[in-house]
């Protein structure tokens, strides 16, 4: 059996899995951040022991899923939008906590692998080698996937494509730097561009449904910026990783133009004469995050 926490900045979800990769047990409850560090400690240690008794099973490690990543020369989160957990020793004191081994990935990282052994990839691509799952939401997040297994890099940072520069009209990113992915494409930052725009603040569940009735010219300034800054950062990551696949995820994933217009123009960018990569849609949709923490 598997055990697995998504540890979200709104809810801890627990699941298990069993070998065949059905769900034995889920449990959800919400984090309750503001309540601080030791609080989210203890909803976690809660939603594993609470597992364990439903299901009868002992869980031999837990994975979990973290906003963030954990520093492997520190063993301190960084990088968290949960920021009562950044700068703390979460793997060391979560240990302790549980009493288990663990078993960290960030979000981005546990998307990735779970579309790449039990999502889409089996289903439309089983012989996929590298995969780079993509997270475009509030954020713009990314993790890399080789031979089913996690490429997390020395650091903990393989795979964030964010904070990559992609143009200085993104201005300046909280991370300290100016032009990151995550400034462009990000929901936030294409909803920020529209309020310029068209001086209505709107969010991109009301932007996108005037894109398509083609009456607005700032919705369709906006979703033309995503979708040409779009095409321009994936075709960074590869010609550097050369992926057979690209999952992408997130709420902006599910824009549908994306494909049909957003992913054309990748080719305009690439070091290669044509596109030989996959787009392809997730499968487990909400469900990615904890079925990635328990694969683990």
């Amino acid at each position: 059996m598997k055990f697995g926490i998504d540890l979200g900045g709104t809810k801890i979800e627990g699941v298990v899995l069993d070998g065949q990769g059905k769900v034995v047990e889920r449990r959800r409850i919400p984090t309750e951040r503001e309540k601080g560090y030791d609080h989210i400690l203890s909803g976690i240690a809660r939603v594993v022991r609470e597992m364990e008794e439903v299901t009868g099973l002992t869980a031999e490690r837990v994975g979990i899923g973290t906003p963030g990543t954990i520093d492997p020369p520190t063993g301190l989160m960084k990088n968290s939008n949960t920021v009562v957990l950044n700068g703390k020793p979460l793997g060391h004191d979560l240990e302790r906590l549980i009493g288990k081994p663990l078993v960290f990935a960030n979000d981005a990282n546990c998307f990735a692998v779970a579309e790449t052994l039990m999502g889409c990839v089996p289903e439309e691509a089983p012989d996929a080698k590298v995969v780079f799952g993509v997270i475009l939401g509030t954020g713009t997040g990314g993790g890399v996937i080789v031979d089913g297994k996690i490429i997390g890099g020395a650091q903990g940072i393989g795979g964030e494509w964010g904070h990559t520069f992609l143009d200085v009209s993104g201005g300046h990113c909280y991370c300290g730097r100016v032009g990151c992915t995550e400034q462009i494409i990000a929901g936030p930052a294409l909803e920020r561009y529209y309020l310029r725009m068209s001086g209505n603040s709107l969010t991109m569940r009301e932007i996108v449904p005037r894109f398509r009735a083609g009456t607005d010219a700032a919705a369709t300034q906006t979703l033309e910026r995503f979708f040409h800054f779009f095409a321009k950062g994936i075709a960074n990551i590869i010609n550097v990783l050369d992926p057979d696949v690209v999952v992408l995820g997130g709420g902006l994933g599910n824009i549908e133009e994306l494909y049909t217009q957003g992913v054309p123009q990748v080719v305009d960018h690439l070091f290669n004469p044509r596109m030989g990569t996959k787009f392809l849609k997730p499968k487990l949709g909400d469900s990615a995050g904890v079925f990635g923490a328990a694969l683990l």
